[in-house]
């Protein structure tokens, strides 16, 4: 009989519901339960795309032993990381407090309280490894707890005491010091033969690579354009980049982007066809461009929900089993190709005999050898041969912040390459969002065949905030500006901290042992950071300084983060570039899109840009710039502006220009 997850939204929680274990949704009934029982609660926390979460399910949650004792030991507790990351934000920290690491599946013990006193991740089914086995852990754990009460208790409290600790926060708005200082940090980690920063696992890491794109024309980051570009190339070249398909896997297990984790998040994807496409056009690398428009094709052909959303992920595993949808042998590509250009995809596609993953072929690019109208064909036979596969398992929830960041990058993308289809599909889902998604006013974390989740969370507001801004300068559609506009004007009132910044849940959202307050920048920009960009893009537009006052506070809130850690705030650190010379610029009259293109030839995002055929608009940048039959474009610094021009080369000065 399936338990009570049967009900749930989440695909994640579904995967799980025909277990064995009498599973509880996270809420005030499981840990009612566990008081009455006096039990702990055993927190389990994954996400449907996770190939460690499955193991650790068919290994245990499925066996029926296993889940008779810990039905019988505990009130067992199943969240969807991605529907709640407030929750898993907290418990995290709790298993990174233990154990010096992090990771998912994530399994934590809990007072009926909520207060967490074990923690860890993976746990097989038989001790190996040196690793104790699940059932191992759960009898100990239970002990403790019948036996070894106080010491539960004492643990429990330092516990809760440790993730509770904030974060000093600095007096004053950290300068170009603590930039050169990041930036300084960043080139020390980086790997100049394969890219990115440190050794394995490697994961893109596009908050900092954005930060070196935003930098990369100071004078104290010499290298930072160089090392974004290797970054890229390296990543485009190796297995993480699904050079049938389009679209980039979650991360490499090896140093070189060989091996992927085979998982494919929509947040990353998103992130990724944002950066191909700025620093194409910035680096002048016209197939930094290309993998932007295959990894928007990916989005479209795997992750577009038919009324216009993107869902969440596909999975790693297909058939049960880890990349299978991906992976080649050389006698399945001379079968699907025949032997000419099956030995061309061979060679091309870096495969071999013996393969490089358990006996089949991750295709990457060995060699430098260009793309080409054969290798396009050859692609596109493979494709549709892969296609007959079964496929990965595909998450199918909408989440709002993700879609913000995909909004982002169509809007950006269809602007700065014409590309209407792309424009087109960025309202498709903003309209998506803002009416499938919005109730009461509120915006809700997630959406799931017409069933909303909870109440958004600081990462919803304002990455979609961000991707509406950008939908309106592309565009200059007023309703855009307007939904952008009313989502950050709320984001103080409904998240702020007295002492600076944001926290993740709002003033009415559930009270848990700690308000969460994230300011990490890794894999995805934090609501904090994402929050003070909007905060400033409202403040150019709107000219109400106020605004600004809080983008300062938000970055002085992490600080201390940016001196210390600076690649986990890469994001915070783009954001303080950009509020250090933040500009406006107002294109008036009928010909506005033709002198917009100075505008979107480049990377500009410490610019807010208005444009409108007659001056009038909810954008107070735009008030008293209209003159009839003129297109004039006003580049402004809190709306002082330079003497306004129609000429796209004099724009194009005005804008290179630094202040």
């Amino acid at each position: 009989m399936p338990n009570r997850l049967a009900h749930a939204t989440s695909p994640y929680l579904l995967q799980h519901k025909d277990n064995p274990v009498d599973w509880h949704e996270w809420g005030d009934e499981a840990f009612a339960e566990a008081r009455e029982r006096d039990v702990p609660v055993l927190l389990s926390v994954g996400y449907s795309a996770c190939h460690w979460c499955h193991v650790m399910a068919h290994e245990s949650f499925e066996d029926t032993e296993t889940a008779e004792e810990m039905n019988r030991l505990y009130v067992n507790v199943k969240v969807d990381r991605e529907e709640r990351p407030d929750v898993d934000s907290i418990y995290m920290d709790a298993v990174q407090t233990m154990t010096g690491r992090g990771g998912w599946p994530m399994t934590v013990w809990l007072t009926p309280e909520g207060r967490p006193f074990y923690a860890g991740t993976y746990f097989p089914d038989a001790d190996r490894h040196g690793m104790p086995s699940f059932r191992t852990v759960m009898r100990a754990v239970s002990d403790a707890w019948e036996n070894r009460r106080e010491e539960v208790t004492s643990q429990s409290e330092r516990l809760t005491e440790a993730i509770t600790r904030t974060i000093s926060i600095s007096d004053d708005l950290p300068g170009t010091g603590t930039l050169g200082d990041a930036y300084e940090a960043l080139a020390a980690s980086f790997d100049p033969v394969n890219g990115g920063f440190g050794g394995a696992p490697k994961f893109p890491q596009g908050p900092d690579l954005d930060f070196l794109l935003r930098v990369r024309d100071e004078g104290w980051a010499p290298r930072a354009g160089h090392m974004a570009r290797v970054t890229l190339s390296e990543m485009a070249a190796g297995g993480i980049h699904d050079h049938i398909g389009g679209g980039f896997a979650r991360y490499s297990v090896d140093a070189q982007w060989l091996v992927p984790h085979f998982e494919k998040m929509l947040y990353d994807n998103a992130q990724l066809a944002r950066l191909y496409l700025w620093a194409g056009l910035e680096l002048d690398e016209p197939g930094f461009v290309d993998v932007a428009r295959s990894t928007i094709g990916y989005m479209f052909d795997r992750l577009r929900h038919p009324a216009g959303g993107f869902y969440s992920a596909e999975d790693a595993d297909s058939e049960g089993v880890e990349g299978k949808f991906y992976v080649w042998t050389t006698a399945q590509l001379v079968e699907v190709l025949g032997p000419e250009d099956g030995a061309v995809a061979v060679r091309f596609f870096g495969a071999t005999p013996h393969g490089n993953f358990e006996g089949h072929n991750i295709l990457y690019r060995p060699t430098s050898e260009p793309w080409s109208e054969r290798i396009e064909s050859i692609r596109s036979r493979l494709l549709a041969a892969r296609s007959e596969r079964v496929p990965p398992g595909l998450d199918d929830k909408v989440v709002a912040s993700w879609n913000g960041l995909a909004i982002r990058a169509l809007a950006e993308a269809g602007a700065a390459l014409e590309e209407e289809t792309y424009l087109t599909a960025a309202r498709v889902t903003a309209r998506f969002v803002l009416e499938h998604m919005v109730v009461d006013g509120i915006l809700r974390r997630s959406w799931r065949e017409g069933r909303p989740g909870v109440s958004g969370f600081l990462e919803d507001d304002a990455a979609m905030a961000l991707g509406l801004f950008a939908l309106y300068a592309a565009t200059g559609e007023n309703d855009w500006y307007e939904a952008a506009s009313a989502l950050t004007t709320a984001i103080p009132s409904r998240f702020g901290d007295p002492d600076g910044g944001f926290f993740d849940t709002a003033v009415d959202g559930e009270s848990l042992i700690k308000r969460p307050k994230g300011q990490s920048d890794n894999p995805l920009p934090s609501g904090n950071a994402m929050a003070a960009e909007a905060l400033l893009l409202l403040a150019s537009y709107s000219g109400d300084l106020s605004h600004r006052d809080l983008a300062v506070d938000t970055l002085r809130s992490a600080g201390l983060l940016m001196d210390r850690y600076p690649s986990m705030v890469g994001h915070h650190l783009g954001v303080l570039h950009s509020l250090l010379d933040s500009r406006e610029l107002a294109i008036v009259g009928s010909g506005w899109p033709a002198l917009s293109r100075v505008f979107w030839s480049g990377y500009r995002p410490h610019i807010a840009l208005a444009v409108s055929s007659d001056g009038n608009g909810p954008a107070p940048l735009l008030e008293g710039r209209f003159k009839a039959g003129q297109t004039l474009a006003y580049v402004c610094q809190n709306h002082v502006c330079a003497l306004p021009t129609s000429d796209p080369e004099v724009l194009a000065g005005q804008l290179q220009a630094h202040s």
